[in-house]
Formats: C-alpha cells, sequence, structure tokens
C-alpha cells in the first residue's frame, strides 16, 4: 500500500498562506523580506511544474533531470537571497538611525 502525499502537501498551503496574510498585516518584517517568503510559493510553482515536465517529458523524477531541478532550486535560491536582503537592508537602517 503506498501513501500519496499530495493532499498532505495541499493542505500545507493553508497554513503558510495564513501565515503571509498575518506577516502582511503585523508589519513585523519589512516589505522585501516579506517578499522573499512570497517569492517561496513562486518556487513552490516552479517545483511543481518543472517535475511535471520531467515526469511527462523524460519520463523520469524531477531529482534525475539536472537542468530542471536546479531551475527549480533557482528559484528557492532567489526567495531566500531576497529575504536575507530584506532584513540585512533593514538591520542598517535601524542602526543607521540610533
Amino acid at each position: 500500500m503506498e501513501f500519496d502525499p499530495a493532499p498532505l502537501f495541499a493542505l500545507s498551503l493553508i497554513p503558510y498562506l495564513c501565515f503571509l496574510y498575518w506577516l502582511r498585516k503585523s508589519e513585523a518584517l519589512p516589505v522585501l523580506a516579506q517578499r522573499g517568503f512570497q517569492l517561496t510559493l513562486l518556487f513552490v510553482g516552479v517545483t511543481i511544474v518543472a517535475a511535471i515536465v520531467a515526469l511527462r517529458c523524460c519520463d523520469a523524477e524531477l531529482v534525475d533531470i539536472d537542468v530542471l531541478h536546479g531551475g527549480a532550486e533557482a528559484f528557492l535560491t532567489l526567495a531566500n537571497t531576497v529575504l536575507v536582503l530584506g532584513l540585512v537592508l533593514d538591520h542598517k537602517k535601524r542602526v543607521n538611525n540610533s
């Protein structure tokens, strides 16, 4: 008996979307850092599309197709870079204003 994790994955988006909503309303992080968390959703979407392409076109898993896997992971790198950049710039702004 195989377990399909897809429904759990879809359900995990609900708390993440709630987190993004709270983050925007609370203004707990600078806008650029918030964009980094939002870009994580883009990474998820790109990864899903890349996995489908790998399965349909190459009859393989995403991890077996380096170009598709690396391209999808580049979006995670972008999201993390934007998040860290937003935090660093905000920290520098706070230090210079005190």
